[in-house]
């Protein structure tokens, strides 16, 4: 059973790993098949498996001298979802990127089974479906078209 203790203490560990570029204890922290959802255009789409999510962070690590915090954190037990805010300080290039991120937890396993990205920065006007790249709107149930207006 999923306790408050236990979403938010895997997600400071995935963070903690994050920093460290510890590929190995990232991977760890994810369900097997689990997705990470980035807005369109943000480092190429989805990463798929806790190997892949691991490897991104560690050359992000490497490449832009990428540091994380976490912020704040809400959690939900029974639903298996969690809220954070979160800091990526990219230190190579002086850039401070500052978002949101919705976690889906796996019942079976505890693990990360869903990360869904959503970053603090100004709608592209060249855009007309502002959403996360990859990410199955339609199957999971998210409204596609305007409800019908009202009179």
């Amino acid at each position: 059973m999923l306790t408050s203790d236990d979403m938010e203490g895997l997600i400071r560990r995935y963070f903690a790993a994050c920093n460290d570029a510890d590929v190995d204890a990232i991977a760890s922290c994810f369900a097997e098949g689990a997705v990470h959802y980035f807005p369109p255009g943000m480092y190429g789409g989805p990463f798929v498996g806790g190997r892949t999510i691991g490897e991104r962070w560690d050359a992000a690590v490497q490449q832009l001298g990428s540091v994380w915090t976490v912020d704040q954190v809400i959690t939900d037990p029974p639903s298996g979802r969690a809220v954070i805010e979160w800091t990526h300080f990219k230190t190579v290039q002086g850039v401070v990127l500052r978002g949101d991120e919705w976690y889906i937890f796996d019942f079976d396993s505890g693990l990360i089974r869903e990360i869904r990205a959503y970053y603090a920065s100004p709608q592209d006007g060249s855009l007309r479906a502002l959403e996360l790249q990859g990410y199955p709107y339609q199957e999971r149930g998210y409204p596609t078209v305007p409800p019908l207006a009202r009179s």
